[in-house]
């Protein structure tokens, strides 16, 4: 299904339904990406539009407005057979560890236009990406981390909302660990590192991992405690 086919209308009732709805639904089960990604649509417009002025303002990411490439098997999947050192192989390797896909992720539906809602589609689809530069699983602490990170970076309300619902349900260790460890250093590296909207990941498949996170100013996540 394309972007644009994907789309629909909302007026600005219907979308403050729909973010409510959403949000409930999605503490209730925070397992429903369809709630949390309608959520982040609905929540998110001003914060979209802001990332899409950055990206016209940046080489990358105007090469990437015109261009629209996906994160989607298909236009991915070079980087199962790439050198076991570089971005992408780690990628594949984040990905066939968890029996993950890359056509996985929900379809953008509530942007009111199609520039945005390619900007809120990339977004979406480059989350794997950051997973996998920052190092990050993909427990609740780990999502969690990202989360905030991913707040440093677009101010999207959905972020922070999602780091709430998911340290209500931390256990205590859990909770302490987060707090101690994970949530200083999220907040850290998502302010240290390059705008991670405007890089042309695809790209930069065939370069080192390492060396990669140090030209974007990646700080790796911290190990888990003894």
């Amino acid at each position: 299904m394309t972007i644009e086919r994907a789309r629909v209308p909302l007026s600005r009732w219907q979308q403050a339904a729909v973010a409510m709805g959403s949000a409930v639904g999605a503490l209730v089960n925070p397992r429903r990406a369809d709630l949390i990604a309608a959520l982040g649509e609905t929540t998110g417009k001003p914060a979209f539009e802001m990332v899409l002025e950055r990206m016209k303002k940046s080489p990358e990411g105007r090469a990437i407005l015109l261009d629209r490439p996906r994160v989607v098997s298909e236009q991915v999947g070079h980087a199962w057979d790439l050198p076991e050192n570089t971005f992408g192989a780690a990628y594949a390797r984040f990905m066939g560890s968890r029996n993950f896909s890359p056509d996985d992720r929900p379809p953008v539906r509530f942007m009111e236009t199609d520039e945005l809602a390619y900007v809120a589609t990339r977004a979406r689809e480059v989350h794997d990406l950051w997973h996998t530069l920052f190092g990050l699983p993909t427990n609740l602490i780990g999502e969690s981390a990202l989360k905030v990170i991913e707040f440093e970076q677009m101010y999207l309300p959905m972020c922070m909302l999602s780091v709430i619902g998911g340290t209500v349900r931390f256990n205590e260790k859990q909770r302490s660990m987060f707090l101690k460890h994970y949530l200083p250093w999220a907040v850290r590296a998502g302010r240290q590192c390059t705008d991670l909207m405007c890089i042309y990941y695809e790209r930069h498949f065939s370069e080192d991992l390492e060396q990669v996170r140090r030209k974007w100013g990646i700080i790796p996540a911290p190990q888990h405690p003894k």
